[in-house]
């Protein structure tokens, strides 16, 4: 079974509300879906949400290294042969999210081919995943009916605060009055997206001590080597490297000069083989994982979801995973559901990201 041909078709779809983070705003999904066919007719479908501020990538970069590119180098080789795929993506350097979604179209080519779910293929440890739900740059208070109202229906019990506002009362305040309003029994954890200095960072873990935050994520940038070092070497709780890590030689790379010591994996830029290869890394060090989101949709979440219930490491805590939430629709056929603060994988060959082709008639931009 060879590959024919790849597309990768850029579409929109609005979000409910602006999403704010440190280090950018977005209004709608401007993505792009990739697909893979085989000469066997076979599809396979990944999600590849560009995020420019993060790392550089564009709805048409993607586009443009995909058609022009990967595609022209990849057809013709068989889908089984993932290591002569993997050498072709790796002669272009970057692009990571463009090369994740052409590796997790492949895999869920190779469980489709073999009638296996990806995630019985990856490890099949658990076949769910609980869910974290991100909150972030409102007041406290709104902060807090919307964490009750997550929890009170969807029964998720893990929260990630999207912090690195100026001034830091802003965020301090919030931790509080989460942590008052929610109760001793629901995890909350920070992410800064590079917002804060390492010094600014160590004022808030002083700040917040005793609220049982469990982590910061991404709190300085990495270039603040030295002093980003002694943020590690000082924090009570673990210092999780996200943006700054997407590749494994980069988790290598934070990990030996002190500049995190837990990591944060997504599968929209890594795909699953170079996922495995930065879980593997972890374990074998100790080192704690979280799967992470890229604002992803609905087709990217089954994705990460397929890949952190297929290990017990990244299934130990819960994803984030309910980013599409936040998007007026979606392109996935069987829409996901969160049922008891989990999100199950797909009993189906492949990674199950049928898409609705009426919606994507609707949103494409092509």
């Amino acid at each position: 079974m060879k590959i024919e041909r790849i597309e990768a078709i850029p579409y929109a779809i609005p979000y409910t509300h602006p999403l704010k983070f440190a280090s950018g705003e977005v209004e709608a999904a401007e993505h792009v879906l990739i697909r893979i066919h085989t000469d066997d007719g076979l599809v396979g479908t990944a999600d590849a949400p560009p995020r420019p501020y993060t790392y550089g990538e564009t709805q048409d970069s993607i586009v443009s290294i995909v058609e022009k590119v990967f595609g022209p180098q990849l057809v013709g080789l068989e889908v089984l042969d993932r290591g002569k795929v993997r050498a072709v993506l790796d002669r272009t350097i970057h692009n990571q999210v463009a090369k994740g979604a052409v590796d997790i179209a492949l895999w869920d080519l190779i469980g489709k081919s073999l009638g296996t779910p990806v995630h019985q293929l990856l490890g099949g440890y658990t076949d769910r995943l609980r869910v974290s739900h991100m909150l972030g740059f409102r007041p406290a208070r709104d902060l807090l009916d919307e964490a009750l109202r997550f929890g009170e229906d969807y029964g998720i019990t893990t929260f990630k605060l999207k912090v690195g506002r100026r001034p830091l009362d802003l965020d301090i305040e919030a931790c509080h009055v989460l942590r008052e309003g929610l109760g001793d029994g629901v995890e909350l954890y920070l992410d800064a997206n590079r917002g804060w200095t390492a010094n600014e960072a160590l004022e808030v873990l002083r700040r917040t001590e005793g609220l049982g935050i469990t982590r910061l994520e991404e709190p300085c940038d990495a270039k603040e080597a030295m002093s980003r070092q002694r943020l590690v070497a000082r924090s009570p709780i673990p210092i999780v490297g996200d943006e700054s890590v997407p590749t494994a030689g980069d988790v290598s790379r934070e990990l030996l000069s002190g500049g995190c010591n837990s990591i944060c994996i997504k599968t929209a830029r890594s795909g699953f083989s170079e996922a495995q290869e930065i879980l593997g890394l972890c374990t074998g060090l100790g080192v704690d994982v979280t799967m992470g989101n890229q604002i992803d949709t609905q087709l990217g979440s089954l994705a990460t979801v397929a890949f952190g219930a297929a290990h017990e490491a990244t299934a130990r805590r819960a994803g984030e995973l309910s980013n599409f939430l936040d998007m007026s629709d979606d392109l996935l056929a069987d829409p996901l559901r969160i049922l008891d603060g989990t999100i199950a994988v797909r009993d189906a060959p492949g990674v199950g990201t049928d898409v609705d082709e009426e919606k994507l008639a609707r949103y494409r931009l092509n």
